[in-house]
């Protein structure tokens, strides 16, 4: 039975992760606005934002420092944390929204039978000796030199609002609703700590999950922007940069009336409020118009790349999310859907593991190739794995249910060595059977390659010391950091 979704108390002031708010697009020709009623308007707008000089705490998506609520009102102290020296500077998540099946990718069980592995009953080797993996990635089985699989991942929650929230945040739910490793990221990594990047610094493709507040109580400014659109699409409708059906022209038109109707900001140029306005201004064309359009233009890349990628939603992600590592963004998530397999699971499979083995493949080689790989992570998960044994019965018919007892995740780049096994699971892999692997114990292995101290502080609301990660003297369990593969 899936549990509920956790409790937060910051439900309600989610935003939906865009640029800007989405309002329904305007009618240039509608009757009844003088040109009186637009000024007014302008001027309640400027008045509340610039003339009182009330500050922004939405997405600090201009690059432009936050002047919102200082951390020294959220936690007592004068500055965001401190980072440390990392060998890992961005993180790619390939997040297998639902779960994946484990014996059907990286932990393949060839000899537990039928009622096991159903069709996919081979496995097949890596150019690593002594790895296998799933007969349907063959194009993966070619790069288990530059990842290392971890098979003995466990938490034992089946439901998935609070397995995505164990396995992202390395925390169980409790009062606080703690930030995901996302989140984490941004606040170490991002506008506190130097970022001038040209989009925030931690983006999703596309689409957000929605199973708990991925800032948790770090707020709104540490929540993901969501680009929303399609990748495989031309044009890629990013939200906030490329307005569906609305031409260049017409943008251009539509800047060029509001000026021309801006007769009080020409009146008094030398006014700092207006001058900040307009430097807003000019930073949201510079989006539309400028680097951060080119940036999510995918008509740039060589078509025999786009190709390698696979020219569907997944593989094309994967690129744009080399993209955005090569413009210095610490944390990049694939929402990666289609995986929670109830019913038709082999059909799903054989369809969905060529295209992840193609997209992914891709990805480890273009990275390597153009020398990013060593400073980015890689890391490959669901919230759970699924069941080991199959439903052949109805309603499920070849179907596999959640499994968070024993799954599997895998790290590339980094830090991260590759060619290793970490862990073992049983001879039907429905227990972990060497050396378990937590999800902080996963989460706080990434964080130190990446220069955060997982037993440094989190600012919160409360004013606590609350450490980045849970300890053993919290009375969690843990198998420890993944020393074995992360690069002396």
């Amino acid at each position: 039975m899936n549990s509920k979704p956790i409790s937060d108390p910051s439900r309600d002031l989610r935003n939906s992760g865009t640029l800007h708010p989405a309002h329904p697009e305007p009618d240039d020709t509608a009757p009844g606005v003088t040109r009186r009623d637009a000024l007014k308007l302008g001027l309640a707008g400027a008045a509340g934002l610039a003339l009182t000089g009330t500050p922004w705490t939405g997405t600090p998506w201009t690059g432009t420092p936050w002047t919102g609520t200082p951390w020294t009102a959220l936690a007592g102290s004068g500055s965001a944390p401190q980072a440390k020296p990392a060998r890992a500077k961005s993180v790619i998540q390939i997040w297998m929204w639902g779960g994946p099946a484990h014996l059907d990718t990286f932990d393949p069980k060839p000899g537990a039978g039928y009622d096991y592995c159903g069709p996919l009953a081979t496995s097949i080797p890596t150019n690593v000796d002594g790895i296998q993996v799933g007969e349907l990635l063959p194009l993966l089985a070619q790069q288990a030199d530059k990842y290392s699989i971890i098979r003995s991942m466990t938490h034992g929650v089946n439901g998935h609002e609070t397995a995505s929230y164990i396995t992202q945040t390395g925390r169980q739910p409790g009062r606080l609703v703690y930030p995901c490793a996302g989140a984490v990221v941004s606040l170490f990594k991002g506008y506190d700590h130097g970022y001038e990047g040209l989009v925030p610094p931690y983006i999703v493709l596309t689409t957000p999950q929605g199973r708990f507040s991925e800032a948790g109580f770090l707020g709104q400014r540490y929540k993901p922007f969501a680009t929303g659109g399609d990748p495989a699409r031309q044009p890629f409708v990013v939200e906030g940069i490329i307005a569906q059906g609305i031409s260049d022209q017409r943008q251009h038109a539509r800047r060029k009336l509001l000026h021309k109707l801006d007769t009080l900001g020409r009146s008094m140029p030398d006014n700092p409020h207006f001058a900040k306005l307009d430097e807003c201004e000019q930073n949201a064309y510079d989006l539309m118009f400028g680097d951060a359009r080119k940036l999510f233009d995918l008509s740039q890349e060589n078509d025999k790349l786009r190709e390698s990628y696979g020219r569907n939603t997944f593989g094309q992600s994967c690129l744009m999310a080399r993209r955005l590592v090569e413009v210095g963004v610490p944390y990049i998530t694939i929402n990666y859907k289609g995986w929670d397999t109830h019913k038709q699971h082999f059909q799903i499979m054989n369809r969905k593991l060529p295209e992840m083995d193609r997209g992914m493949a891709t990805l480890l080689t273009d990275l390597a190739e153009r020398g990013l790989l060593d400073s980015t992570i890689v890391w490959w998960s669901g919230e759970f794995g699924r069941s080991p044994k199959v439903q052949w019965e109805p309603p499920w018919n070849g179907g596999r249910s959640h499994f968070g007892q024993c799954f599997s995740a895998v790290v590339a780049g980094g830090g991260f060595v590759g060619g290793r096994v970490v862990g073992e699971s049983d001879d039907r892999g429905t227990e972990v059977a060497e050396r378990p692997v937590y999800p902080h114990d996963l989460i706080g292995s990434m964080y130190a390659l990446l220069g955060i101290d997982p037993e440094g502080v989190l600012p919160n609301p409360r004013g606590l010391e609350v450490p980045v990660l849970p300890s053993k003297e919290e009375g969690v369990a843990s198998g420890g950091r993944l020393k074995e593969i992360m690069a002396s």
